[in-house]
């Protein structure tokens, strides 16, 4: 399995069958800026599942499913810490991504779903495609999840 990228949003997810769309949460229990606007948007109960799960404390490498439509669910990952770049760098937390897409890929491979993100971490976590990429590649494809990224636009 190989990584389709096309153009569009990743809350319209173009595929057949069973959906996860995947996107990265912060572990204060911040909702508001960047990607999660558009889930918003689209569907209220992420983030009401998030804020709920907020409360009774979140860690890193986390996620929670939330079923959104019959076929489609969204996975609120607890893969950034705080909300901003400090001394200890941007938010991202690349090994809290990289456990993140392990529970997916498990979910995923339950399910028989597809996976669908923008290009996660990389707004306002601070994070690199260029490290998120081989994450996805070894935690999702590699596990036989196919996997479209999205770029708005």
């Amino acid at each position: 399995m190989v990584i389709t990228c096309l153009k569009g949003d990743a809350t319209c997810p173009q595929a057949r069958g069973t959906k996860i769309v995947c996107h990265v949460c912060n572990d204060l229990g911040k909702w508001g800026k960047g990607f999660v606007l558009a889930v918003s948007r689209r569907w209220k109960e992420p983030e009401a599942a998030y804020r709920t799960w907020a409360a009774a404390g979140l860690k890193l490498g986390e996620v929670q499913f939330v079923q959104v439509e019959p076929h489609i669910w969204v996975a609120n990952m607890v893969g950034q810490r705080g909300v901003r770049t400090g001394s200890s760098g941007p938010p991202i937390r690349y090994a809290a991504v990289a456990a993140c897409l392990r529970h997916v890929a498990q979910k995923a491979l339950e399910l028989g779903a597809s996976v669908h993100m923008p290009r996660i971490g990389c707004g306002l976590a601070g994070g690199e495609w260029s490290r998120i990429e081989p994450l996805v590649e070894e935690h999702l494809c590699g596990r036989g999840v196919a996997v479209t990224v999205y770029d708005f636009g």
